[in-house]
């Protein structure tokens, strides 16, 4: 009894061990390649699920299946127009033929290092032959601002708004010596991929898009670049003082000559009403004086006593002073 039962025992264990070995499970996200003694038998295996093998012949290399990413290293690369700039590039692959994958680069360390190589020389290639503009911008978009500038400055001049117009032409002179782009930084990018996918493909290897992350000139260029920069802010801001200045001395003498016409006008005016008021005074004068010419001398008389004779003054009279006959 104790034979057979540790027989029973032996072959439980023998079953197990060949049903674990008999089958492997394939995850979401993987790949795998079935090799029977380091030979690769078949295309590969890419459903998730339970999957069946020989037991202890057949062994299972798992490749992933997922997006992966690459980056590259900054590298100094000279455009067409002699500019040196570093070029950091980034990238997403995917093993689409684990078979060739297997064969050719055996895993992902290797896989990287034939991306790195494959990668850096196409995108030196592509940089080096096309203008440094290309790879900076999307589109001519800013010569297209600066059309629409043109026709601003145009409507402001015939709007009078000379000031506004000169601003606009100011930074205009700036953007025009901005160069006209024929691809652009994304389709560079797209370039580059194709020509790699030509090299990687062989890899069992899919290169799905590449970016150019970050492009900045040389430390030796850069300053040279920011004064160049801030010299045209100054000259700008120049321009633009200048024309304020001019704008203000045209407004200063619209103002001064505005001011005259008003003093001019008001005083025409204040004359015209006291030569009214005097010439009603006159009338109301005449009109008295020939009502009650006697009362009216005897009245003005006073007046002029009042002014010509200051209080607490000494007279000597006359009695045949005309000025003093109401004295008597």
């Amino acid at each position: 009894m104790k034979n057979k039962f540790n027989f029973l025992v032996i072959l439980i264990v023998g079953v197990l061990l060949v049903g674990s070995n008999s089958f492997y499970i394939l995850t979401e996200g993987q790949q795998a390649i079935v090799t029977q003694f380091g030979k690769p038998i078949g295309k590969g295996t890419t459903e998730a699920g339970l999957h069946f093998k020989l037991p202890f012949v057949h062994k299972v290399r798992y490749v992933d299946k997922r997006i992966l990413s690459w980056d590259g290293s900054p590298n100094q690369i000279p455009t067409r127009d002699k500019k040196y700039i570093r070029v950091d590039t980034t990238a997403r692959w995917q093993i689409v033929d684990a078979l060739k994958f297997i064969q050719t680069v055996q895993n992902e360390r290797g896989a990287k290092a034939r991306i790195d190589t494959i990668l850096d020389g196409h995108t030196r290639d592509v940089i080096s032959s096309h203008n440094l503009v290309e790879a900076v911008r999307n589109s001519n978009q800013i010569l297209d601002n600066l059309e629409e500038k043109k026709q601003l400055v145009q409507e402001k001049k015939k709007q009078g708004e000379v000031a506004d117009a000169a601003v606009i032409e100011v930074e205009e002179e700036v953007g025009s010596d901005i160069e006209k782009i024929r691809l652009g930084r994304e389709q560079l990018s797209q370039l580059i991929v194709e020509k790699a996918n030509e090299e990687l493909r062989a890899l069992g290897i899919d290169l799905i898009d590449l970016q150019l992350r970050r492009i900045s000139y040389e430390k030796s260029v850069e300053e040279k670049v920011y004064d160049r920069m801030i010299s045209e802010r100054q000259r700008v801001a120049q321009k633009i003082r200048s024309i304020g200045k001019g704008e203000k001395a045209e407004i200063e003498g619209r103002l001064s000559k505005d001011l005259n016409k008003i003093e001019s006008e008001a005083y025409k005016k204040a004359q015209l009403i006291r030569g009214k008021a005097q010439a009603k005074a006159t009338a109301i004068y005449a009109k008295s004086l020939k009502k009650a010419p006697n009362f009216y001398e005897f009245i003005r008389s006073l007046e002029a006593y009042k002014k010509a004779i200051k209080t607490d003054s000494k007279l000597i009279l006359s009695s045949d002073s005309e000025f003093l006959k109401f004295f008597q």
